[in-house]
């Protein structure tokens, strides 16, 4: 019997009545009955139990859900505001969703319009460019031309003439022929210049080490410079004719710039990660620290060299720009110079 119940019973009903077989199925009724309502008890607890859970667990889930709308919406205020789109300010440190659909709406209808123009420009950039690399080419085309005119004209004259061009003429001659060379390099420096981040890529697989070699043979050298070139240049993904030019300049202006009888190039590379640093260190005159950024633009030379044409270094900061490097030097006056250049892997 249901522990309440027989407590009751015994505390209320006296024993001899107990024995009476109606009062005994009275009593196993109400029995039932307690255990009926205490089953039905337990169901409802369990019931509010598991309801209760799944009242927490969906509150859980909203409230993520409503913490990541919010990081959402943040975010897309932030990108609207690195945009520099006109955006108000947030009532309440809120956003109105209809307002914000809205809103994204009118700035993408802005932005298809700005990258429309930006394609119309871009095309009349592409052939105004087109235009100027015509130009360069045919300039470079008509100035060439009188140059190895006079260039041949002068070697008949010298030629023709060997018995009455004494000593002093002929230092002249050479003095002609020598700004001659520099003219024509000038106008290959501009050519290339103007050329450079116009040319096809061509990438392939290029040995540092053979390409830096043969820029040192085809160079002129003089006898009191010797060049070292480590056998740790890299094998690297590039176009060669972009890397000929970038070495080949670096290398010339370290041999115009050593005025000793012992000069010293060298040429090597550190392996920093992401990318390659190459290096060509001499111990020539140096540079001072106002120049430093001064030798890089195009035209701007330290001195009157007339091997010098201020074009090289130029076109050296402007490949490594294509390739998304970096280019700086160190250089002590009267101790020597070293231009390192960073390229990406």
């Amino acid at each position: 019997m249901n522990s309440i119940l027989k407590r009751q019973v015994e505390k209320y009903i006296p024993k001899e009545l107990m024995q009476d077989d109606v009062l005994s199925d009275f009593l196993n009724a109400v029995e039932r009955t307690y255990d009926n309502s205490e089953d039905q008890f337990k169901i409802s607890q369990r019931a509010m139990k598991i309801s209760s859970d799944e009242l927490v667990n969906a509150n859980k889930k909203l409230k993520e859900k409503a913490l990541g709308q919010e990081k959402i919406l943040n975010n897309l205020y932030l990108v609207f505001a690195s945009l520099n789109l006109n955006v108000p300010t947030k009532e309440n440190e809120e956003f109105d969703l209809v307002w914000l659909s809205a809103f994204i709406e009118k700035q993408s209808k802005e932005l298809i319009k700005i990258h429309r123009q930006k394609e119309v420009l871009l095309k009349s950039l592409e052939s105004k460019n087109q235009v100027l690399s015509d130009y360069a080419h045919m300039v470079s085309h008509d100035l060439k031309s009188p140059l190895r005119s006079i260039n041949s004209l002068l070697n008949w004259i010298i030629e023709d003439n060997q018995e009455l061009i004494d000593s002093n003429c002929k230092e002249k001659f050479l003095l002609i022929m020598k700004n001659l060379e520099k003219m024509d390099g000038l106008i290959n420096g501009i050519l290339n210049y103007s050329t450079i981040d116009q040319k096809i890529l061509v990438t392939y697989k290029i040995d540092l080490f053979e390409l830096v070699s043969e820029i040192k043979q085809i160079l002129l050298i003089p006898e009191q410079i010797t060049i070292e070139i480590s056998k740790n240049l890299p094998v690297i993904l590039s176009d060669k004719s972009r890397m000929q030019q970038l070495f080949q300049n670096l290398i010339q202006n370290a041999v115009n710039s050593v005025d000793i009888d012992s000069g010293k190039i060298e040429i090597g590379v550190e392996d920093n990660i992401k990318t390659w640093r190459f290096f060509i260190k001499d111990n020539g005159v140096g540079i001072s620290p106002q120049h430093h950024k001064k030798i890089f633009k195009i035209f701007e030379k330290l001195d009157n060299n007339l091997d010098s044409t201020g074009i090289g270094l130029s076109i050296v900061k402007k490949i490594v720009d294509y390739y998304n490097g970096k280019i700086f030097l160190e250089s002590e006056l009267g101790v020597g110079t070293t231009f390192y250049v960073d390229l990406p892997k």
